[in-house]
């Protein structure tokens, strides 16, 4: 009677590892179909952005702007505010705010891009030092100006155009397509803030456990805490370093300081680039302003020395560690989304590294390593200690 059932255990022994052994094999195929998956999408995914830009970025910008705008509309709400209303109110400072600076920075600007033909001349006397410099370039230089001389000069067509003084005066000259887009931008960013609560609610209330329910909560808030406190921050620290910038170059008399004021600030939201960029644009505007050259690079000498106070000594004393990023991560964001993007997508790579972080991190990442490295299945062990206890057997009887 004994021998059937030691022969049945003996069965169970051997087809349990069997089992096991194919449960892992399918479990590992999956998790390389899934790795294969998440390859294609990552070589996919910028090319569709790059080819959908029209739809894509205005609707990207429009959502980081609308979560940077939640907490002003989270205090107009507490204070009896309709959402409707309070959405309105932030659109309508967004707006105002946007139109202050196409005021200080785009109308100036355009003056000083109608005058640089004129100003072409006195850039290269002034760069003449430099050229001098390197005198063994200096033959070069003559043979390549005696053969521009004797190419006979064509006139170049001026064509006057009044700059732009508001955004509705932007959005007038503008393209059809840039018209629309800002449009859309602008709606998608006043039904977000206006839905927000309710979809707050929605998001939270339609998960399945407590468990879940508080997790999205708390990956809700930790966006928005982190994206509006890195722009709310960053956006007064730039604005005094404008201001700055500003007064020092109305001291050394350069022409519209608040320009070149509203340059720095909003080249500033550019990590490393952005103020090698202003220094670049306020070197070329000195030297079209003044004639020495130790005087020209005046503007970008004081921009610099204010920036390197700024990023040294302000900005991580008020930002702190909460806010700190890998600067490896930032120059990556920077060069996919200015490649995708442009100018717009290298202002957005920061606020967007930002919220990527955040979800992934209560998300939780794929355990490629372990994936290739260690016959894993892509997904992390949360209590990998527990591995290495021992269980004794159970004396049962």
């Amino acid at each position: 009677m004994n021998e059937p059932l030691a022969h049945k255990s003996m069965q169970e022994k051997h087809s349990k590892p069997e089992e096991a052994d194919e449960e892992f094999l399918r479990n590992r195929l999956l998790a390389g179909l899934t790795l294969i998956a998440g390859i294609g999408l990552a070589i996919a995914l910028p090319f569709a952005l790059q080819a959908g830009s029209s739809f894509f970025l205005p609707l990207t910008a429009a959502i980081v702007v609308a979560i940077a705008l939640v907490p002003v509309l989270e205090w107009l709400e507490r204070r009896r505010f309709p959402a409707p209303l309070a959405a309105f109110v932030c659109v309508m400072l967004f707006l105002i705010a946007v139109n202050v600076a196409l005021a200080s920075i785009v109308v100036p600007a355009w003056g000083w891009a109608s005058i640089l033909p004129d100003r072409i001349e006195q850039i290269q006397k002034n760069i003449s030092p430099l050229i001098d410099f390197y005198s063994n370039l200096q033959h070069f230089v003559n043979k390549l100006i005696k053969n521009v001389a004797t190419v006979p000069q064509r006139q170049p067509e001026t064509i006057t155009t009044e700059p732009p003084r508001s955004l509705l005066d932007l959005l007038t000259t503008s393209a059809p397509s840039a018209l629309i887009e800002m449009f859309f931008a602008i709606l998608v960013v006043f039904f977000f803030l206006s839905g927000w609560t309710r979809l707050r609610r929605k998001a939270i209330t339609s998960r399945s456990s407590f468990d879940g329910a508080l997790a999205t909560a708390r990956v809700i808030q930790n966006v928005v805490d982190d994206t509006s406190a890195y722009l709310g921050t960053i956006t007064l620290i730039n604005l005094s370093l404008g201001l700055i910038v500003s007064l020092a170059l109305w001291a050394i008399g350069m022409p519209t300081p608040l320009m070149w004021g509203g340059i720095v600030a909003l080249l500033n939201y550019i990590p490393y680039l952005g103020p090698i960029m202003a220094a670049m644009l306020l070197a070329v505007g000195g030297l079209m302003t003044y004639t020495d050259l130790w005087w020209a690079l005046m503007p970008a000498v004081l921009m610099i020395g204010a920036h390197l106070i700024e990023a040294n000594a302000i900005t991580p004393l008020i930002v702190g560690h909460r806010l700190t990023i890998n600067p490896i991560l930032i120059l990556v964001s920077l060069s996919f989304w200015g490649w995708v993007w442009g100018t717009p997508g290298a202002l957005l790579a920061v606020p967007l590294l930002i919220i990527i972080q955040t979800v992934v991190k209560a998300a939780g990442s794929p355990d490629i390593a372990g994936f290739l490295f260690e016959h894993g299945t892509l997904v992390h062990d949360p209590h990998p200690e527990e591995k290495d206890v021992l269980v004794p057997p159970s004396h049962s009887g």
